[in-house]
């Protein structure tokens, strides 16, 4: 089966393909087509540490039929197609390895209608849940899965995203009803109706979601939505070890407490989140809380918590009572990326994520962190421990070989502990290029060959972002 999977003609076919492809746009989409080095440089990978990897040419559609007319151009001839968003990805996934033309979405940009009555609402790919939840502010509403950057939804559909809310709200995975995509061979499908449920055939909005544009490229989106709540209280609690503070998230989920976002920093994060965001954090593992409800509802629920975090001696809840100090609090959690870089000038930050079964959660974030520290890194932890999601940030001089080989040894450490507690290689992040080589661990050889074959069917000539995903 991998050798039907080839990618595209000989060097010297693929390079006239490019040429005739580029020529059939141009011809038709003008000055929508941009060729020049440092736009196609920025539709590749620029936010890690993995190569830039630019595309042949970027198009920049406005329709579901211009996404069409380029997937069909691209299929004549067999040049990849790879779809972009914001450029957001972590793992490489806009990278064009084997060159093709990139088809970015960030002009279809509409909410094309929003049913409050039934909770959800249709949008094109290219909005971000910023823009979204700005749309629905005036009717009650919000959409809450919240990766921390601005994403497109399209984007963050694709990669099957979630972040801090996902441990109330789920993940991408869970308030995508229904969508819109474009296949390999330019034919148009809708993968579900508007109801919230249907036994009606194959989960196919399930399939394109987090199949990072690799079985078709996703142009409409039908989002479920939830209600503004009524009261929101969060705030921030230390702990004596990292350990302590991953205890105490595990015994407040398996209480059955409803907390809406649990996030841990270790007391090197919180270090770099006091400098970058201009907090007064004591420098220790600590826990980002936030609960939603009614107002006696929080109360409660923030109590219970207090009793827990104490259990494991944890401080004095500190509340952050006024929104423009939540606001602030999460505005730095999801800075911290960005906050790490300053703790080594000049370094590239290595970000990488793995989810384990909650309760794991604390022998693998503790094993992670003697391994940091017995080898000698910088490498804040951040997670979204609530559903057993956390994420390192290891900063590394690129021009060093025994750093980088050091720094990709940590990371298959910390991969191959969390798929032996029954963990998964990336918990949001994707597997893109840089989490291919775990897949055959983590899935099993038949596991793949379905992965394969269902791709096969959908894709014949592999022109959907190859490369990715499949080793």
């Amino acid at each position: 089966m991998n050798e039907v999977l080839q990618a595209r003609p000989a060097t010297e076919k693929a390079g006239e393909a490019v040429s005739a492809v580029i020529a059939e746009l141009s011809a038709h989409f003008g000055d929508r087509l941009a060729t020049g080095r440092a736009i196609r440089e920025q539709h590749a990978n620029t936010v890690t540490w993995l190569p830039n990897e630019a595309p042949d040419a970027v198009v920049f559609v406005e329709s579901t039929e211009d996404v069409q007319l380029v997937v069909r151009s691209c299929a004549r001839y067999r040049v990849p197609v790879i779809a972009f968003g914001t450029g957001s990805s972590l793992e490489g996934q806009i990278n064009a390895p084997k060159g093709g033309i990139s088809i970015d979405l960030s002009r279809m940009n509409r909410v094309l209608s929003v049913h409050p009555e039934d909770l959800d609402c249709v949008v094109e790919p290219g909005v971000t849940r910023k823009q979204l939840n700005e749309h629905l502010r005036d009717v009650g509403l919000f959409f809450p899965i919240d990766p921390g950057a601005d994403a497109s939804l399209g984007g963050m559909a694709s990669t099957r995203a979630s972040g801090t809310n996902a441990v109330r709200y789920g993940t991408m995975k869970d308030n995508v009803i229904s969508l819109t995509a474009v296949l390999a061979n330019g034919e148009v499908i809708t993968t579900a109706r508007r109801a919230r449920k249907s036994s009606a055939g194959y989960d196919l909005t399930r399939l394109f979601v987090g199949a990072e544009g690799t079985l078709g490229i996703i142009t409409n989106l039908t989002l479920r939505l939830a209600g503004i709540p009524e009261a929101i209280s969060g705030g921030v609690c230390g702990f004596p070890t990292i350990r302590a503070a991953c205890d105490a998230v595990i015994l407040t989920i398996q209480s059955g407490l409803p907390v809406a976002r649990i996030e841990l920093l270790d007391e090197v994060q919180v270090r770099a989140c006091n400098a970058y965001s201009k907090l007064d954090l004591v420098e220790q593992p600590t826990l980002f809380v936030e609960f939603h409800g009614t107002e006696a509802s929080v109360h409660e629920q923030a109590e219970r918590f207090g009793e827990i975090a104490a259990e494991y001696g944890g401080g004095a809840f500190k509340w952050a009572t006024r929104p423009e100090d939540r606001t602030k609090l999460w505005q730095a959690r999801h800075d911290a990326y960005w906050a790490c870089l300053p703790l080594k000038p000049g370094a590239k930050a290595l970000a990488t994520d793995v989810c384990v079964p909650l309760s794991r959660l604390a022998d693998c974030v503790d094993e992670t962190k003697h391994d940091i520290e017995e080898m000698g890194m910088i490498a804040p932890i951040v997670g979204h421990v609530g559903d057993g999601n956390f994420h390192t940030v290891t900063l590394v001089d690129m021009d060093d070989p025994h750093e980088v080989a050091k720094a990709k040894d940590f990371i298959s450490r910390m991969v191959e502990r969390a798929l032996a507690m029954g963990g998964t290689a990336t918990g949001e992040h994707g597997v893109g290029q840089g989490k291919r080589k775990y897949m055959e661990a983590e899935h099993g050889t038949a596991t793949l060959d379905a992965m394969r074959a269902v791709k096969l069917a959908l894709d014949p000539h592999n022109i959907m972002n190859p490369g990715k995903i499949l080793p």
